[in-house]
């Protein structure tokens, strides 16, 4: 028992792992992860990929901006957003990276 207990995190880390997993309970949220997996994206660009407008694509940043898991970048007259380079991304990418195994082979 004292071995499960050693592996539980201290309350301050459990709350924020809960924020970085909550961050993707929403199917749009994973999709955003997932495709700026493959390169940096504008707000209009993912918001087609992912299919919904850019106002609930820039809510779903905000809230991915919010436990540091996307970064914005100002190029000219856009704002180009990436996976941060803070472990809150790496673990978002890591859990993007695991549901891949989910897709049908063909």
């Amino acid at each position: 028992m004292a071995a499960a207990e050693a592996k539980l995190l201290p309350s301050a880390a459990q709350e924020r792992a809960e924020k970085i997993l909550d961050s993707l309970c929403d199917p749009s949220r994973l999709r955003i992860v997932q495709a700026l997996r493959a390169t940096p994206l504008t707000v209009s660009e993912l918001s087609r990929v992912i299919s919904k407008t850019r106002a609930a694509t820039s809510q779903h940043l905000k809230v991915l901006r919010g436990v540091e898991a996307v970064t914005a970048e100002r190029r000219g007259q856009f704002v180009v957003y990436s996976l941060s380079e803070h472990v809150n991304a790496e673990v978002l990418e890591n859990v993007a990276s695991a549901f891949d195994q989910l897709r049908p082979t063909a």
